[in-house]
């Protein structure tokens, strides 16, 4: 330690109890230092607590009691934080008097921080406060408006100091350190403001631009007050004239010449910083020329489409574009356009417009020209198309795929089975192309189960492609049932089921079963007591009298089946043999329409069908009929079954939805209208409707499908991709199908919202005035454009409302006896945009206040069920 002591410090003489202050003297050297006291000798150094305090910013040392142990000597120790080498004062003795012991007395504040102190942005703050008196006071730090401290702010040397790092605005305030001891209470009181230095949001960057063309460059810092702008050019002052414009510290020079390059400077600055960014300018003049971004060669496109040919030079300022076909020159028609970036578009080609187009561009310094050649071909046509087929394993099949093109145009042939590309080599064995190099016909030999499914004939040449697909079914045998299990065994019967195996397109009509015991020789077909394609068995019936009818089951329908049909009655348990009672035992259905008197009866001679078809042309769809079963057999009728009410089959739609629409309602849904379709209660029940929808980029029979209500007349499609052609269709539908699609509509989902949020929000508070404002958002080309701005505001106990504005600032009057969450967003056709950084605004009784917007919840230690109710309440709204 290098010391200074060349001489003792005369004594400092104080009674006990009394409170002491030693100078530390003026410091050996200015900058950042730290102080520290030796007591007597190299190292004891003064341990700090309640009673002794070192301040960093005097460099003396606080007794606040002086008791006998604190007799001795003090020397200051001055540390540069730069050179870290420590200075040793000269020793100052402390004694005790010897005339009295000191009273009791009231703190008195020796170290205080000032009155107002400003403090920037992102910094850390040390307030220091201590006090003399006896008992040794206790020391206690609060925010005026009561507000508690964020878990950033800490307390030490015994509360002696008080640390806030990372200072923002919503740290700014009045603070207060409160010191007491049995004898009273004293207080001192300062304020912190905040400042932040302008840092750069949009530098200027190197610019090159066309003479006579208008410069704009963006420059924007923030900073807290909010900077000012100037402008040098070369060094110097940037003189405002009419073609000269500075307004936010943006450049605006219109009609731009050669003088105008040089090097530019946007200086922005306040009064606690200035910061400079510098860029070149470059206006350039240049004829036309086509070396850089040359014309195509040739350009193939078949009749009937429309070409777009490209002129874009290089040329400063740009060129003006005409075109001619060989030496005509070109005018706007209804098929020519002449388009804004000097193109020219050709719509409806025909044969006739084969030939080379020249582009002549033209500006002030001169003249260039590029041409391109256009080839018109025919459209490729499938001649001979694939059809579906049917056909059995085994068999050997050609597909044909015939085609008429263009001879001017190579043509290629591919296949695909169920989606995939076929492969020749891989299953040579089974397919081959056939017919030649012109011809596109695939031969399936031995063709097997597998190969059933759809093909695709693609046709393919430089300009256009065409496809055609076919269905083909191959039927085989037949597959074994599977997971046959017996279910119930008695002393007679026994209950089988089992599930349908493969049809392999040979639909099963019935099923055979066949049983054998120990003493039967070989198998023998079992009688059965029900049938169906899913579950089949024998089971006996319960003991029935002499005669007696089944009930029947109420009609079940199919929609599937015709509407002229009037569906089968199905008995459940047709009689088993034992009980008819005798030879020739059969059924009598009866059936008439609900509301007459006449029973129309017919006769089921088979005695194990278990049910009744009655076709007729004249039978309504969905109309009442009145059923009733009996049975008979050679010698009489026994009893009908009690009567039951059954339906013929519904009629599905035969009309299409009218007046269908689809309307935009953001970048990722739209909204389809239609006119409910005329229905009547005779034709059935109208379950609803299907909406099928597709983008531009897909096929439509990979549609999606969404289902409304029979009541419903509109439906809101969610989910879509933005700024996008969608195509929608509508049909009804009920228990019978569905009825013919509408015409198809489109609708153009919107762009998608900003994805930059509002930046730089800052607020001002004036009594209960809360005056907003922030940043513009400025949407991305491929992004909707701004139609004004909502503002989202809470408090922990109300609840949320919302503010809309067309412009980047808002007025709010608040209750101010309670904190409030604010965020700001952008709102578009395409729906609202990001959220801004959340401010908080705390309660500030009558106070003036201002602030700007970092995330307020990672800073304060408002109650953390405070913060969560914010945050998830506002992030969950609109």
């Amino acid at each position: 330690v290098e010391s200074s002591r060349t001489r003792m410090r005369s004594a400092v003489s104080v009674r006990e109890g009394q409170g002491v202050v030693l100078l530390c003297g003026t410091p050996p050297r200015a900058g950042d230092l730290s102080f520290a006291w030796i007591f007597n000798e190299y190292p004891s150094f003064v341990q700090e607590d309640s009673r002794r305090f070192v301040s960093q910013e005097t460099g003396h040392l606080y007794i606040a009691k002086v008791e006998p142990s604190d007799v001795g000597n003090y020397s200051c120790v001055v540390t540069s934080r730069a050179s870290r080498s420590p200075v040793l004062g000269s020793p100052t003795p402390l004694v005790l008097r010897t005339d009295g012991v000191m009273g009791e007395y009231e703190p008195k504040i020796e170290v205080q921080f000032p009155e107002t102190l400003a403090a920037a942005k992102g910094s850390t703050v040390k307030l220091e406060c201590f006090a003399l008196g006896n008992p040794v006071p206790q020391i206690n730090w609060r925010r005026t408006d009561g507000l508690p401290f964020p878990s950033k702010i800490k307390l030490r040397k015994s509360n002696g100091m008080i640390e806030i790092p990372n200072f923002q605005q919503e740290d700014a305030g009045l603070y207060e350190c409160i010191t007491e001891n049995s004898r009273g209470k004293n207080i001192a009181r300062g304020r912190l403001t905040y400042y932040a230095k302008p840092h750069w949001v949009q530098p200027i960057q190197d610019v090159e631009v066309a003479v006579e063309d208008t410069l704009y460059w963006d420059c924007r810092a923030s900073g807290k007050p909010k900077p000012s702008y100037r402008w040098l050019k070369n060094g110097e002052q940037l003189a405002i004239e009419g073609r000269i414009q500075i307004e936010n510290g943006a450049l605006t020079i219109s009609n731009l010449n050669l003088t105008d390059s040089g090097r530019y400077q946007c200086i922005a600055e306040n009064k606690h910083g200035v910061i400079s960014s510098s860029a070149e300018l470059r206006v350039v003049a240049s004829a036309p020329d086509f070396s850089k971004s040359p014309m195509k060669k040739l350009i193939q496109v078949q009749i009937g489409s429309t070409v777009d040919f490209e002129c874009k030079p290089k040329a400063f300022p740009k060129a003006k574009c005409s075109w001619k076909k060989g030496g005509e020159q070109l005018q706007e028609n209804e098929r020519i356009s002449l388009l804004k970036d000097g193109g020219l578009r050709v719509a409806s080609v025909t044969k006739g417009d084969a030939g080379t187009y020249t582009c002549l561009a033209t500006n002030q310094f001169g003249t260039a020209r590029g041409s391109t050649s256009l080839v018109v071909t025919e459209p490729t046509r499938i001649t001979l198309a694939p059809s579906n087929l049917d056909v059995t394993v085994g068999e050997s099949v050609v597909l044909p795929c015939q085609v008429q093109h263009d001879p001017l145009l190579d043509i290629t042939f591919t296949w695909y089975f169920n989606g995939s590309l076929t492969d020749f080599q891989r299953d040579a064995s089974h397919f081959e192309k056939v017919g030649g190099s012109a011809s596109g016909d695939l031969m399936i030999r031995n063709i097997q189960l597998k190969h059933s499914g759809k093909y695709v004939c693609m046709v393919k040449t430089e300009v256009d492609s065409v496809a055609s697909a076919a269905d083909l079914i191959v039927r085989g045998s037949p597959g074994p049932p599977e997971h046959v299990r017996v279910d119930e065994i008695t002393d007679t019967t026994a209950q089988i089921s089992w599930q349908e195996g493969t049809d392999n397109h040979s639909p099963v009509t019935t099923y055979t079963i066949q049983a054998r015991t120990p003493f039967s020789v070989g198998w023998q077909r079992a009688t059965t007591g029900e049938h169906s394609s899913a579950t089949t068995g024998e089971h006996s019936s319960s003991p029935a009298s002499e005669g007696m009818a089944l009930e029947p089951e109420p009609f079940s329908f199919s929609p599937a089946q015709p509407p002229q049909c009037l569906t089968a009655v199905v008995l459940s348990q047709p009689v088993p043999e034992e009980l008819q009672n005798g030879e020739g035992f059969g059924y009598v259905v009866a059936f008439r329409p609900s509301g007459t008197t006449t029973w129309i009866q017919t006769v089921v001679t088979s005695p194990d069908t278990p049910r009744y078809v009655f076709r007729n042309e004249s039978i309504l769809p969905f109309s009442p009929y009145e059923v009733k079963v009996g049975v008979y057999n050679n010698k009489g009728e026994g009893p009908f079954s009690a009567v039951a009410t059954v339906f013929s089959a519904e009629e599905e739609p035969s009309t299409a939805p009218s007046g269908v629409s689809a309307t935009s309602l953001s970048s990722s849904a739209i909204q389809v209208s239609w006119t409910a379709i005329p229905w009547k209660m005779s034709n059935g029940r109208l379950l609803g409707y299907e909406v099928r929808y597709w983008n531009k980029g897909q096929k439509e029979e990979s549609s999606n499908r969404v289902k409304a209500a029979g009541n419903e007349t509109s439906i809101k499609i969610t989910g879509l991709r933005s700024n996008l052609d969608y195509y929608t269709a509508v049909r009804a539908y009920n228990s019978a199908g569905a009825g013919p699609f509408s015409a198809t509509v489109n609708a153009t989902t919107k762009k998608p919202p900003p994805s930059q949020p509002p930046g730089n929000v800052v607020w001002n508070v004036t009594d209960s005035r809360v005056v907003l404002s922030w940043e513009e958002v400025r949407a991305m080309e491929n992004e909707s454009q701004v139609t004004g701005y909502k503002v989202l505001y809470r408090t922990s106990q109300g609840g949320l409302e919302v503010l809309t504005t067309a412009g980047t600032t808002a007025e709010l009057w608040l209750q101010l006896q309670d904190d409030y969450l604010i965020e700001v967003r952008a709102t578009t056709e395409g729906g609202d945009g990001s959220s801004s950084q959340q401010i908080l605004i705390p309660r500030l009784a009558s106070m003036d206040a201002r602030g700007s917007g970092p995330s307020v919840l990672s800073i304060f230690s408002v109650s953390s069920f405070l913060a969560t109710i914010f945050s998830l309440t506002l992030n969950s709204v609109l």
